[in-house]
């Protein structure tokens, strides 16, 4: 029987699989708090400062903590550096100086810069569809209720 431990395995860290998913917890955990919260309710300056302080937090974590710890991950770990060059699969992609066709050296560096910009990119998009939610969390979409009586029946008027 062999015994495997994933969290040695290459492709796992720790660090940014944690980061990662503690950044999508604490954006996640708005929307609860935004669903209790009525839209027409004033905000305190108290409220006001412990909510910019959590967002910049939040965005601390998504935009510097996870792609740092991605890119510390990749060089480390993964060892994806300027000298490791992407072959493919059968060397298709084996650049002119090492005997291939292809003109262009590919790196696993660049590789690795490419998964940041996703990730920024993937938290930019949370970004806005959390600014969009969060103003548009109290809006009525369907028509305008009718107006009920004391018992909670509708009111209808006759014509």
């Amino acid at each position: 029987m062999i015994a495997i431990d994933i969290l040695e395995w290459p492709g796992m860290n720790q660090a940014f699989i944690v980061s990662f998913v503690v950044t999508v917890a604490l954006t996640l955990a708005a929307i609860p708090y935004g669903k209790r919260r009525p839209r027409s309710r004033p905000t305190s300056w108290g409220e006001a400062m412990v909510a910019s302080t959590y967002v910049f937090g939040v965005m601390f974590l998504g935009f510097g903590v996870v792609p740092h710890q991605w890119i510390d991950h990749a060089d480390k770990d993964l060892g994806w550096d300027k000298t490791k060059l992407i072959w493919g699969p059968g060397g298709i992609l084996k650049p002119q100086s090492a005997g291939g066709w292809n003109p262009i050296t590919l790196q696993y560096e660049a590789v690795r810069d490419i998964v940041v910009v996703v990730i920024h990119a993937v938290f930019f998009g949370v970004i806005i569809f959390m600014w969009h939610w969060w103003q548009s969390r109290d809006q009525q979409t369907g028509a305008p209720e009718l107006e009920t009586s004391i018992y909670g029946r509708p009111l209808v008027r006759k014509a």
